[in-house]
């Protein structure tokens, strides 16, 4: 009897192993539980701590502004660093791994900035030529302007680290190994739209709109091996939308804005409170980029550094 509880002892911890454990180390699911587990109490707790900086929170439906946008996107994309961090170093990988490393660095994130600016910019001139989009005129100007234009500019770029990093950084990385690549994107593009759905004045268009750039930036993703090109596009588009042009983002407004704008006509084609993003123009537009892109870097193919052992965790390769 002796025997075979000794017997059983190793078999049980085989078992438990074989749950917890694969080829490449932690099992994919189980890390994605860690990791949103982590994002969840860093977030937690340093939303307690903003109340120190911010006493009294504007109302739900208040345009944000850029105190109040740099304190709350900062510490979430701080919450989101830490737990990559951590879970960096339980892998044994650098923390810039998971989206930051890759070459060109500083190209990509340039280029990222100027596509993005063009792409909201021809989005916007597209409303306004087809009467979608009112021009009311300049609400800043001189010192107040590029005060207010450089003050937004850092918080739409902790808003790109924030978003880009939850969820096309580690979680993008560690859900490919399990399920692929593009199972990964599609899924996370999907909770990426999702989130936007809390936003006042968010439509369905604008929530598939989400989605769908979602995918852009992942298809950069696949084409670079990195996120500082959508770091950039992402930054830029923001910023295009909220400072720039004045419009919503997502039905998000804020204070402080160059441009004062309203839409006018359907709501399926101006995007009404939603902005530009919720408009049904926005459809030709993600199919034009995801063609350049395809044009641009398509012919030396892909570079997302877990495909090589994505493929070979399929095949059964060690």
């Amino acid at each position: 009897m002796d025997d075979e509880l000794l017997e059983s002892e190793p078999q049980k911890e085989r078992q438990l192993h074989w749950i917890f454990i694969g080829r490449e180390g932690v099992r994919a699911g189980w890390s994605v539980l860690l990791y949103a587990l982590l994002v969840v109490v860093f977030a937690a707790g340093m939303g307690w701590a903003v109340h120190h900086f911010v006493p009294h929170p504007p109302a739900r439906n208040a345009p944000m502004t850029p105190r109040g946008g740099a304190v709350g996107e900062g510490l979430q994309a701080l919450a989101v660093l830490a737990a990559t961090a951590i879970m960096a170093r339980a892998e044994g990988r650098p923390v810039l791994s998971y989206g930051y490393l890759g070459r060109a660095k500083l190209v990509r994130f340039a280029g990222g900035l100027l596509c993005g600016f063009a792409a909201v910019s021809a989005l916007v001139g597209a409303l306004w030529k087809a009467r979608l989009l009112v021009v009311d005129g300049r609400m800043l100007s001189g010192a107040v302007a590029i005060r207010y234009g450089l003050e937004w500019a850092g918080v739409f770029l902790l808003v790109a680290l924030f978003e880009e990093s939850l969820l096309r950084g580690y979680l993008q990385f560690r859900v490919a190994r399990g399920i692929g690549f593009w199972w990964s994107a599609l899924l996370l593009s999907v909770a990426f739209g999702s989130i936007h759905g809390s936003n006042p004045g968010e439509s369905p268009v604008g929530l598939f709109s989400a989605g769908a750039i979602g995918l852009i930036f992942c298809l950069s993703l696949w084409y670079t091996g990195s996120l500082w090109w959508a770091l950039g596009f992402h930054a830029a588009w923001d910023w295009g939308e909220s400072y720039f042009y004045g419009t919503s983002d997502s039905g998000l407004a804020v204070k402080g804005h160059l441009l004062a704008t309203h839409p006018a006509g359907g709501l399926l084609w101006s995007g009404g409170l939603t902005g530009p993003e919720g408009s049904l123009l926005v459809v030709p537009l993600l199919l034009a980029m995801a063609l350049l892109m395809w044009l641009w870097w398509g012919r030396r193919g892909p570079e997302f550094p877990a495909m090589e052992a994505d493929r070979r965790a399929r095949r059964g390769v060690s």
